[in-house]
């Protein structure tokens, strides 16, 4: 999908500047510059820790950057600082927007993985308990 497809299925966030900068390196500095909430629940779920599906982080989907990506279970895990709570309808409409192209997507506050990362693996694993993976058949 195009920006400008994006851009017109988004009318609630703001254009974004043209950057001539890859993707790849985009997320390689995000990754690079990953906050401590998302370090902590990185630890968890790197190496196929939970019943072997592989999350990748900072991956691009359209022109946006998410934080966790299961391409197995088509899940994504975002998590949302502080500055979060005054961009309510820009956090929707980026949701709208991955639901719309088949991912279920699960926030998580920062707060939420400092204060017990168990809880939020939890809640990540319960949503892969029911997931059929991409290719498995319903048995």
């Amino acid at each position: 999908m195009r920006f400008s497809e994006c851009a017109a299925i988004l009318p609630n966030y703001p254009q974004m500047a043209h950057d001539p900068t890859l993707p790849r390196d985009t997320a390689r500095s995000l990754r690079t510059n990953a906050t401590e909430p998302e370090q902590k629940l990185w630890s968890k779920l790197r190496k196929r820790q939970l019943y072997g599906f592989q999350f990748r982080r900072q991956h691009s989907i359209g022109p946006f950057f998410v934080d966790f990506i299961c391409l197995e279970a088509n899940l994504i895990v975002e998590l949302d600082g502080a500055q979060h709570a005054d961009q309510k309808e820009q956090d929707q409409s980026r949701s709208d927007f991955l639901r719309t192209n088949g991912y279920h997507v699960l926030r998580f506050w920062n707060s939420e993985v400092l204060a017990d990362v168990d809880s939020v693996v939890e809640g990540i694993a319960e949503v892969l308990r029911r997931t059929q993976r991409k290719g498995e058949q319903e048995k």
